[in-house]
């Protein structure tokens, strides 16, 4: 049964991947803590939920992730230096990420997919409407989608994935949603779903990017919903049965997403985001666009 359309204040993170693609980097460091210019990457998907009004933060973590809880902590040590030094700029910043949010932890233990994460939340996110965040795709604050998605799930009710129109030859890397047009421009229903098919079994060119509205009752789904791709628990298979049969939980909706998103999954991709990210600083972009314009010309000249 659909839970009432209520305002949406929990987040879920999941965030126990060991980050391997980043070895050696994460052998120590969590992924989610790699810095981003000059944040780590989580801290811009908190700040990405609260701006959408969600302050309550479930993060569901593995082995080797103090170090998120200890960046969304008071450090007072270093707080004090930086009052006695006078340095008010940098104490804001460092104080910024522990008035974020309310953030709770949860460990995942045995990981087995993010379906699996996804019903480690369910103590804490109860019978409530709920959204999920992973880390590694970034959203820019001027194209607010996940305040797009809320809105869409309190006036539609069920639950609402992002959806990224990408070429058909990168569908196989994304779970591909089948959809049908409700007379919007931005909203579609979903009516099916498939875990990183094969471009010749894709039901579309629309990717689910790693944001999610979701109903409470997802979490009755995910109990009885067997290991899929990879021997995992997929969230994407959970969605693919309320598609199915709106009775159990309400339908599925997919909000197209067209803004500016900068994706962090791979190490190539990392790159791209922390220059782009860098470009558009008022502080750093004008230089470093000059010095950028400046190496690239030289090493095409080089090049050539």
């Amino acid at each position: 049964m659909t839970s009432a359309r209520s305002a949406i204040t929990k987040a879920v993170i999941p965030a126990a991947g060991l980050g391997t693609r980043f070895l050696p980097a994460t052998k120590a460091t969590p992924k989610e803590m790699l810095p981003v210019v000059d944040r780590p990457a989580i801290q811009y998907v908190v700040e990405e939920a609260t701006s959408a009004g969600l302050t309550d933060v479930l993060m569901v973590t593995g082995r080797n992730k103090r170090p998120l809880e200890d960046h969304f902590d008071r450090n007072y040590e270093l707080e004090e230096i930086l009052r006695a030094k006078g340095d008010e700029g940098r104490l804001s910043r460092v104080l910024e990420s522990s008035t974020l949010a309310t953030v709770h932890y949860v460990r995942q233990g045995d990981p087995r997919g993010l379906g699996h994460a996804v019903a480690c939340a369910e103590p804490h996110v109860g019978d409530q409407p709920f959204a999920v965040l992973l880390g590694d795709d970034l959203i820019d604050p001027r194209d607010p989608l996940l305040a797009r998605m809320t809105e869409v799930r309190e006036r539609l009710g069920g639950s609402v994935v992002a959806l990224l129109e990408v070429d058909p030859s990168q569908i196989h890397l994304y779970g591909c949603a089948a959809v049908e047009a409700i007379g919007s421009d931005d909203v579609v229903r979903v009516t099916g779903l498939v875990e990183k098919p094969e471009r010749s079994e894709a039901p579309s060119n629309f990717a689910v990017i790693g944001r999610y509205v979701l109903d409470p009752a997802v979490f009755d789904v995910l109990r009885h919903t067997a290991p899929g791709r990879g021997g995992e628990i997929q969230l994407t298979d959970a969605l693919q049965t309320l598609a199915g049969d709106p009775s159990l939980g309400g339908p599925v909706h997919g909000v197209v997403f067209r803004g500016r998103r900068y994706d962090t999954g791979d190490r190539a991709d990392y790159l791209r985001s922390i220059v782009r990210l860098a470009c558009e600083r008022e502080d750093l972009g004008p230089d470093f666009r000059e010095w950028l314009t400046t190496y690239v010309n030289g090493e095409m000249r080089e090049i050539e």
